[in-house]
């Protein structure tokens, strides 16, 4: 059985300004900084095998801060390290396997507008927004690829709302507006 823990990025400066981010790499805010930590002393304690981020910086940024702790006990386990050594951020990034399959959604024309002036229907959206199919298809093929290259295996993979969304949509084969949006570096289990 295959685990994955499946997180949403921490807050970003975007996020708190209602600035839509797409596909931009972005940065955690201090808030978002103190919501992945949070989530790294939760799970501090549990089995992970495999960390695994979209390839946008923000969610790359949350999975290191969560990843961390792991990362500096097994140092320590092996006797690789001594008490006092620590982990760069590039060297725990060197260790997470990054996906585009776990990008946000491509907002196309969206991309850096304020997020409550932009039209709520989606028959007044610019056509290169990414389709709701085509997200979903990355989700399907994100989940395939897990069971396939990690069999067995405890997984946590940091994402984005909306991907996440689609993640579940398949996952629970349901229709996505019948899925919860996922809070800022809120962790859920599915069993693959």
């Amino acid at each position: 059985m295959t685990k994955l823990y499946l997180v949403r990025h921490g807050e970003t400066m975007d996020n708190a300004a209602q600035i839509m981010q797409g596909q931009t790499p972005g940065r955690l805010n201090d808030v978002g900084i103190q919501q992945a930590e949070e989530v790294a002393r939760k799970m501090a304690n549990d089995h992970i095998d495999v960390f695994v981020s979209s390839d946008l910086y923000r969610s790359m940024q949350t999975c290191a801060i969560i990843a961390r702790p792991h990362l500096e006990a097994g140092m320590h386990l092996k006797g690789t390290a001594d008490a006092s050594a620590f982990l760069t951020e590039d060297d725990i990034l060197q260790r997470i396997e990054t996906t585009p399959l776990i990008r946000e959604r491509d907002w196309g024309d969206f991309t850096g507008k304020f997020i409550p002036s932009l039209p709520k229907d989606p028959k007044d959206w610019p056509d290169n927004v990414e389709t709701l199919e085509r997200m979903k298809s990355r989700a399907q093929n994100f989940l395939t690829w897990l069971k396939v290259a990690y069999p067995d295996k405890t997984i946590l993979a940091v994402g984005h709302g909306i991907i996440n969304k689609a993640i579940q949509s398949v996952y629970y084969k349901r229709p996505m507006n019948q899925i919860e949006k996922m809070a800022n570096a809120e962790v859920r289990v599915l069993i693959l």
